[in-house]
């Protein structure tokens, strides 16, 4: 058997097993991917079903110590001191705790504490606070500076019922609200089992593998004993360090091994309560229904493959006959008179291959090689001429080899540019494709007798057209017409606006590069005509306008629009922009005179930023941003430049400054009352400390406080008047006169207003029974 029928054997073997040993592996791998990602999917959903199970109830309890806390009894209560005598009132609160219970969730204990007036209830029995088996978790959860939030932990058996401790969740509500504080009037405790939340993140089925977890914050199981450790601490690390990395917080998946067998951990995040919902499911237990479809896989491909084997070596029999009919007739290509040349041993095909390529060289391909190179050398010729660098001699002399246009009488230049790309499909970066495909358009367009061959110099597209008449108006007439169609012809196929500009009629070939100025220099006008348009150089020369322009209106606008930046009012900058164009190109200018007048916008602009301590690097994409401002040719560039680089970057970081200046100013006022809260202190002393307004700063106390500020200082003064008569032995009078009241009687209104009893009445109760 010779050596091209075994490799075209080998071949046919191949190229039918390949198919089916891909498609089977593919099956399988696709069957057992559909299998493992369906179960995945199930575990996700159940275990967002869980989540919103698991918040649905916390909220609802959350819910529940809200109402109960915020209730007048409770509200009342904050301000009396109970005890065991106080019997009535007490079973009222005890009643109402143990209407909080949830159908959801059983509430194993619940504490209502006064730390001003010393009590305590529990769903048993009330106390003194300082009785009370767990006083200092009470404490430490008031010195936490978040108003309501959840944690779990170890509880202590404090019923007698219980021997053991028990492992609960806590939510703890201050009372009342107030943001940051360490010393809230009362506090609102609640527990609940946490083997209620661990069977809510039991799986439904109970001869599933899938295991549940519940972290929190800092990675720990919060649903594991006490004496218990964690279980796969590795699998806490990655599920935090993955939430870390992704400030959403979206849920995800992660494979890893644990104990030692790979398994797919899936977790979400919620940001109700800042817990991480686990559920691990073995990876070999999702592939235990692939093996019947890797066997019957396996089966499959058997089977075609004996077939293909016995296809394969009919085929390639029948394959090779007419190679062996082509190589006898290659033997007899060889020159006449002598032996046929034996074929190589290596291949009868390298043979045959050697053969016909002694025929390959043959006259029509050397000329189509050479035409190929021919436009080449004519757009190289032309891109000399543009440069200078031909001569008249020159020229007569390679016109005739390049088919260049004969007889003509006068010349001129077309120089075409693209007008924006901004609103278009294409990027910036497309720019110089298209103009070597408008090049292509105009020698397509343009009959060969009247133009050179179009090219690209410079970001231009440049077409030297060739008109045979003398008359001025004839010639400006078939320019026009040539600009016109090639202009037509590129907006409808490439689907962009561009520019053409004329020059002057000229004679001598060696005035190309003068008239290709002229054109150029036509094509500066958009920028004050506007895009889409055909200009003729004498255009612009022989109606050189007026200058009846003044630079104060212009500053005037630039301060308006400076105004409008610093305001952050975006609509008001875009419109003053405009009137600023509007001015700008109204003047008759060139056009480096209207980019020095941008450039000195733009620099006056960016000095609003910097005066706020912005860097500029936040507002600036990049160092050559700037750069770009020369480049643009159009108005419509300069609006969209100026709009997207400029405006809207400006103004979000003078709005992100002043966010986090609102914030700043506000604890400094707050801080201030209560440091001087003994002294003279007003909205105006303070504006003139902080160097503001005194009308802004009280826009900016509302707006993060909630309140006014004679409010809050009022309010922190009666508080201090209560700590003073509750500690001190000072005079009422000598009271008022340390927190600024000009009488007596003004003190006690506002205290009477404030508490509902004088302050003369509150200190004869704390000489008699001890505070309320």
């Amino acid at each position: 058997m010779s050596k091209y029928m075994l490799r075209l054997l080998a071949y046919s073997l191949v190229l039918g097993m390949l198919p089916a040993i891909m498609i089977g592996a593919a099956s399988y791998s696709i069957a057992s991917r559909d299998v493992e990602n369906k179960v995945k999917e199930a575990n996700m959903h159940w275990l967002s079903q869980t989540q919103m199970r698991v918040e649905q109830t916390l909220k609802s309890i959350e819910k529940s110590a809200t109402q109960f806390a915020n209730s007048s009894l409770v509200v009342n209560s904050m301000n009396t001191s109970y005890t065991s005598a106080d019997f009535g009132s007490v079973r009222e609160l005890s009643k109402e705790l143990y209407n909080l219970q949830s159908s959801d969730a059983t509430i194993t204990q619940a504490y209502l504490v006064n730390f001003e007036r010393n009590w305590a209830l529990n769903l048993n029995v009330l106390k003194p606070l300082d009785k009370m088996e767990n006083q200092q978790e009470l404490k430490d959860n008031a010195k936490d500076p978040k108003s309501i939030r959840w944690y779990a932990g170890l509880t202590a058996p404090y019923q007698e019922d219980l021997y053991e401790p028990l492992e609960t969740i806590t939510l703890v509500h201050k009372i009342p609200i107030l943001p940051q504080t360490d010393r809230p009037k009362g506090l609102l405790m609640i527990r609940i089992m946490a083997s209620e939340i661990q069977a809510m993140l039991s799986s439904p089925d109970s001869t599933s593998p899938n295991r549940s977890y519940l972290l929190d914050r800092t990675g720990a199981d919060i649903l594991k004993s006490g004496s218990e450790a964690e279980p796969y601490p590795e699998m806490n690390r990655a599920v935090l360090s993955r939430l870390e990395s992704d400030p959403e917080h979206r849920p995800g998946l992660i494979n890893m091994k644990l104990g030692g067998k790979q398994a797919a951990v899936l977790y979400r995040h919620s940001d109700y309560n800042g817990w991480t919902y686990v559920s691990v499911v073995p990876i070999g237990e999702l592939k235990k229904e692939t093996r019947k479809i890797a066997a019957l896989t396996i089966t499959v491909c058997a089977a075609i493959l004996l077939i293909v084997m016995a296809v394969a070596l009919f085929g390639s029999r029948r394959m090779y006959r007419p190679i062996g009919a082509l190589l006898e007739v290659a033997r007899g290509l060889g020159p006449s008179g002598k032996e046929p040349p034996v074929p190589s041993q290596r291949d009868e095909m390298e043979f045959i291959k050697t053969s016909m390529q002694s025929l390959a060289l043959s006259r029509d391909q050397v000329e189509q090689q050479m035409r190929g190179q021919a436009s080449h050398l004519k757009e190289f010729f032309v891109l000399k001429l543009f440069t200078g660098q031909i001569t008249e001699n020159d020229y007569l002399y390679r016109s005739g080899i390049h088919g260049f246009p004969q007889g003509w009488k006068r010349l001129g230049v077309l120089a075409l540019q693209i007008d924006n790309l901004q609103e278009t499909r294409y990027n910036e970066e497309d720019r110089d494709l298209l103009l070597y495909a408008a090049s292509n358009i105009a020698e397509e367009v343009l009959p060969a007798s009247v133009r050179f061959t179009p090219i690209t110099l410079n970001s231009t597209q440049v077409t030297l057209v060739a008109p045979d008449s003398d008359d001025p108006e004839t010639v400006k007439r078939i320019l026009y017409q040539a600009a016109d169609c090639t202009k037509k012809h590129v907006e409808k196929v490439l689907q962009v606006k561009v520019s053409i500009g004329i020059s002057h009629p000229f004679e001598r070939l060696t005035d190309t590069v003068k008239a290709y100025g002229e054109s150029l220099a036509a094509l500066k006008t958009r920028i004050s005509l506007g895009p889409d348009i055909i200009i003729h150089y004498g255009d612009i020369v022989s109606s050189p306008g007026a200058d009846h322009y003044e630079y104060t209106h212009l500053k005037v606008l630039e301060e308006r629009l400076a105004y409008a930046i610093r305001e952050r009012q975006p609509k008001t900058a875009v419109e003053m922009f405009g009137q600023y164009l509007d001015a700008l190109l109204y003047k008759d200018g060139t056009l480096h005179e209207h980019q020095t007048l941008l450039i000195q916008l733009a620099a006056r602009l960016l000095q609003i930023v910097q005066d706020q301590g912005i860097p500029l690097k936040k507002v600036l994409e990049d160092e050559r941003m700037m750069e770009k401002l020369f480049r643009l040719q159009t108005r419509e560039e300069i609006i969209h430049w100026f709009e997207s680089r400029l405006f809207a970057p400006m103004i979000d970081r003078l709005a992100e400054q002043a966010e986090s200046q609102y914030v700043t100013i506000a604890d400094k006022l707050v801080r201030m009352i209560q440091d001087q809260y003994d002294r003279e202190l007003t909205l105006e002393s303070c504006s003139q400390l902080l160097n503001y307004h005194p009308v802004y700063l009280s826009r900016i106390f509302k707006r993060e406080i909630g309140i006014p500020f004679s409010d809050y200082l009022s309010d922190y003064r009666m508080k201090m008047a209560r700590v003073m008569l509750e500690t001190t032995d000072m005079k009422i009078a000598e009271i008022s006169e340390k927190l600024q009241y000009k009488n007596i009687s003004s003190f006690i209104r506002n205290y009477k207003k404030t508490y509902q009893i004088t302050p003369g009445q509150y200190r004869d109760k704390i000489l008699k029974g001890g505070t309320e």
